[in-house]
């Protein structure tokens, strides 16, 4: 299989240049035109195996089980070289290509989302000991693309002012508006809703952390009465809202369920409310997920191209009043949290093992360089039920946002 590996990465490697040592003590170089360049030892014949038989998910596997080990440099790098080739060139690559097919075929299976396995797929990640989210994420556990507006911001300023843009699109102009937030997380969306626009707000989240945490927030900001959480799936809503907003939930939904999201969003609303949802997309023709991120990561999740969100939109009877992309926020938000992950990865490892540390730096890494090398966006759609519920202009939205700013700044 060395032979095969050899050959494969003879052709691949076009840009940049990549160095492997190999089980005996050898080293191999595969050079490129200029590019971003790597050092990897691979361990043993069996590593070898997995990447010529399943790259897509041995590299990822086979740097969990330390056979592969980035030298003189972070599984980032390794990454970005890969990633970088692999966009640059894939027709060298027949199993990435045939197994890429066979997911896009299987993809609605894969997805296939009823109430019992959403909640079994968020526990898979939500439900981790709620102490590893907070060494690495801001203060307010904000787990979504922050919005930095400048580009230079701290991460605690840059998830403000992503609160503040979505706050300003869901239009808060009066006190006492009803709020549903749909996937809560750990409640800092809700939180700042109700404690700095005055909304009355309910948060349902699948996962017992993050609602015992965002309860437990509410009670001890003395928000108790303007702010609930519920442990409950959107499928099981009856109720009327004023405004509702979604912050990375939509990726777990299931590309078979999206008109049933969309049906209940519009149910929901106030016929003159406004909704907003926040998720990730890719800027690229419908597709699969990565199996690596299925398996250890995220399963049943999905990044849907514009085509398929807009699709169940137009099935449902909502108005799409406002669409923005989010180009490399997601990625410098990423960079944030690797940087937070790896300060504190002593800590992390006392929680988990070595072996969940590099699971998560892997998947970390992976997921910046898909926003920096690959097709993966966000996008905030701004909907309503009728088309005069929001100005003929985004105007009101900036307003908002300078009005909302200097008490952001003070709090950052």
């Amino acid at each position: 299989m060395r032979v095969v590996l050899d050959r494969i990465l003879r052709r691949f490697i076009v840009l940049g240049r990549l160095s492997i040592r190999w089980p005996d003590g050898r080293t191999t170089t595969y050079t490129g035109e200029p590019g971003p360049e790597a050092l990897m030892e691979l361990r043993d014949s069996r590593t070898i195996r997995r990447l010529v038989l399943d790259p897509a998910l041995a590299v990822g596997e086979a740097y969990m089980d330390e056979g592969v080990v980035p030298i003189d440099g972070t599984i980032y790098d390794l990454l970005d070289l890969l990633i970088t080739n692999l966009n640059a060139e894939t027709s060298h690559m027949p199993m990435l290509r045939l197994r890429g097919r066979l997911s896009a075929l299987t993809r609605r299976i894969a997805q296939f989302n009823p109430a019992g396995r959403a909640r079994r797929n968020v526990a898979h990640h939500y439900d981790l000991n709620g102490r590893l989210y907070s060494l690495f994420l801001d203060r307010d556990r904000q787990y979504s693309c922050a919005y930095f507006p400048r580009g230079d911001e701290t991460l605690e300023q840059a998830q403000i002012a992503k609160k503040r843009h979505i706050a300003a699109k869901l239009k808060l102009d009066r006190a006492d508006l009803s709020v549903l937030d749909i996937g809560c997380g750990w409640g800092g969306m809700a939180l700042t809703l109700a404690r700095e626009y005055g909304a009355r707000v309910t948060g349902i989240t699948l996962s017992t952390e993050q609602h015992a945490e965002a309860t437990a927030r509410a009670a001890a900001e003395g928000l108790a009465d303007r702010v609930t959480f519920e442990l409950a799936d959107y499928r099981t809503l009856h109720r009327r809202f004023d405004r509702i907003v979604s912050v990375g939930m939509f990726e777990h939904v299931g590309i078979g369920h999206y008109g049933r999201f969309f049906e209940t969003v519009k149910s929901c609303l106030a016929p003159d409310g406004v909704a907003l949802l926040h998720a990730i997309g890719r800027n690229s023709p419908r597709g699969a997920t990565n199996r690596w991120v299925t398996k250890y990561i995220f399963p049943g999740g999905y990044c849907p191209a514009l085509s398929e969100v807009f699709e169940a939109i137009e099935g449902s009877g909502l108005v799409s009043t406002d669409v923005e992309i989010l180009r490399l926020h997601y990625a410098e938000t990423l960079r944030h949290w690797r940087r937070r992950f790896a300060a504190n990865r002593d800590a992390i490892a006392g929680l988990y093992d070595q072996r969940f540390c590099r699971m998560f730096e892997f998947y970390l890494a992976a997921s910046e360089l898909s926003f920096r090398r690959e097709n993966q966006m966000v996008f905030q759609i701004q909907l309503t039920r009728d088309q005069s519920a929001v100005p003929l202009t985004r105007d009101y939205i900036f307003e908002a946002e300078r009005a909302a700013a200097p008490a952001a700044c003070v709090r950052s």
